[in-house]
């Protein structure tokens, strides 16, 4: 990978395109922070890892649900027996208006 020149005008150019007024004071500050980040990834780019195919998900994906069974329900009379609001065989809700 070619070597990028880190210097004032690339961080003005990387600082206009995240929309950020800098100033001089700011970009003193910034410009070292900038080339030890750039430092950082250079060194990643030396692991050799572009071989490898990009992990999209570090867990392997299961699936977590029950399987479907059929079983006896309950019966309107057993659904109900534990519920005060009932009326006409259901469930008695709230008024929505």
């Amino acid at each position: 990978m070619p070597e990028v020149k880190i210097d004032k005008k690339l961080l003005l150019r990387v600082a206009e395109n995240a929309r950020l007024n800098l100033s001089e004071a700011e970009v003193k500050e910034f410009l070292p922070q900038l080339k030890e980040i750039i430092k950082s990834f250079n060194k990643l780019d030396s692991l050799g890892v572009f071989s490898e195919k990009p992990s999209f998900q570090p867990l392997p994906l299961k699936n977590v649900f029950r399987e479907d069974k059929k079983e006896k329900c309950l019966s309107q009379k057993d659904a109900l027996s534990n519920t005060q609001h009932k009326k006409g065989g259901y469930f008695l809700g709230p008024k929505a208006v």
